[in-house]
């Protein structure tokens, strides 16, 4: 078997989002043809190995996530040309853990996943003699456009405009940065072809291969719903679910209950927005005490919280890549509301599998629509579950990285 050397930014276990479910989904999925290596960080004040890891690596490795204080990250964002994100995951440690890795084995591979590591492939890639191991670099999201939708959507609000330097000054950065590493590792991935065709625009000889996201659909589609996930449950409840301190998904949780569900709630009193998912950002308290929404944290399954959705809803007005949202929603037959940018990458059809809608009015209408039509809600949800279930099991999305594997090797 040939011998692949994944670094990856946190331990992918438990796969309970987005970063963590398609790590380790291409972990475990390409464990039956080659012996893996995996490098990591891991969070808190030991290290623990999740016994499924345990049976798709030979070797796990991880050290403590690096710390960086308040005043070193603000120099940093001074005088750096780098931008910010790399320093999250730069370690002295894990750098002399890799050179020793690369020592004892001889790799057929290393794929290195999301930009905040891509700086040991670089490190990898100006070291290797040879073309051997062959450099893969994951990139989750265009970085750089994330950041550039960041900024024009923070700088139409004055209260935000330090959050909209920050992300001019970041775009900038990353633009170049991630040029660098579009340049120096041998093949470079992206999770749709929007984002495929912003990294172009940096590196326009680039060749870029998609392996989108995926999902375990029957883990969604098998679950049977017993009782709503929490008392009260309103009868007409409107979904969001992600990690609550990522800042494209507190954007869309504040813009949906100030300026949407307000809307909503003209003809529908009763509907409620739950936003659902760990690490509740500070900003969010602007909302946590609004009629008509529940901000959860942490939940432990979200399965019930989708289930006993009347409508998802995916207010995204900022960031990159893919949304599995979309997918976990869709395998379990719901009926989703989304803006243009929350379902990019995906080959969804307006008014087929989903509603789009990008303003706040029209969000609000789509909605109301689907609150009053139990029969279109249906309908949608069906729709959405065959196209789900037909291209976006993680079985085929990880022959498309085997493919991109070998022929890689082949050169």
């Amino acid at each position: 078997m040939r011998k692949l050397l994944a670094l990856m930014p946190v331990i992918p276990y438990p796969p309970h989002q987005g970063t963590n479910i398609r790590n380790y989904n291409l972990l475990r999925h390409l464990a039956d043809e080659y012996t893996i290596h995996l490098l990591t960080f891991y969070e808190g004040p030991k290290l623990s190995i999740p016994g499924p890891l345990r049976e798709i690596c030979e070797i796990m490795e991880a050290v403590p996530n690096p710390s960086h204080s308040m005043p070193k990250r603000l120099l940093r964002l001074i005088s750096s040309p780098l931008p910010d994100v790399i320093y999250r995951k730069s370690s002295p440690l894990l750098l002399e853990r890799l050179r020793e890795l690369l020592a004892q084995n001889r790799y057929d591979l290393v794929h290195v996943e999301g930009i905040e590591m891509a700086q040991y492939g670089l490190w990898i890639a100006s070291h290797r003699t040879g073309r051997k191991p062959a450099l893969v670099f994951g990139d989750q999201n265009a970085e750089y456009l994330l950041q550039k939708r960041a900024f024009e959507t923070d700088i139409r609000q004055p209260r935000y405009w330090p959050a909209a330097i920050y992300s001019l000054i970041q775009w900038q950065k990353l633009a170049r940065y991630e040029a660098a590493i579009c340049r120096k590792f041998d093949r470079v991935i992206a999770v749709s072809e929007a984002d495929g065709e912003a990294l172009k625009k940096l590196v326009p000889e680039l060749e870029v291969r998609i392996v989108p996201n995926g999902i375990d659909v029957d883990f969604y589609s098998d679950f049977t719903p017993r009782n709503p996930p929490l008392a009260d449950w309103s009868p007409w409840a409107l979904v969001f679910t992600g990690k609550m301190d990522f800042r494209p998904n507190v954007d869309a949780a504040l813009w949906f209950a100030q300026e949407i569900l307000p809307k909503v709630r003209e003809k529908f009193p009763q509907a409620c927005f739950y936003v659902v998912g760990r690490n509740p950002h500070p900003r969010l308290k602007a909302i946590m005490d609004r009629e008509g929404v529940v901000v959860t944290g942490y939940v432990e399954d979200i399965r019930p919280f989708i289930a006993f959705a009347s409508v998802f809803v995916v207010p995204i007005r900022m960031g990159g890549g893919t949304r599995l949202k979309l997918l976990e929603a869709m395998a379990m037959k719901k009926a989703v509301v989304s803006t243009t940018l929350g379902a990019e990458g995906y080959p969804f059809r307006h008014g087929l599998h989903l509603l789009l809608a990008d303003e706040p009015e029209t969000f609000a209408e789509a909605v109301c629509r689907l609150l009053e039509n139990e029969k279109e809600r249906v309908r949608l949800g069906e729709e959405a579950f065959k196209l789900v279930d037909e291209r976006y099991r993680w079985e085929k999305i990880v022959k498309a990285l085997k493919e991109t594997y070998e022929e890689l090797l082949a050169r």
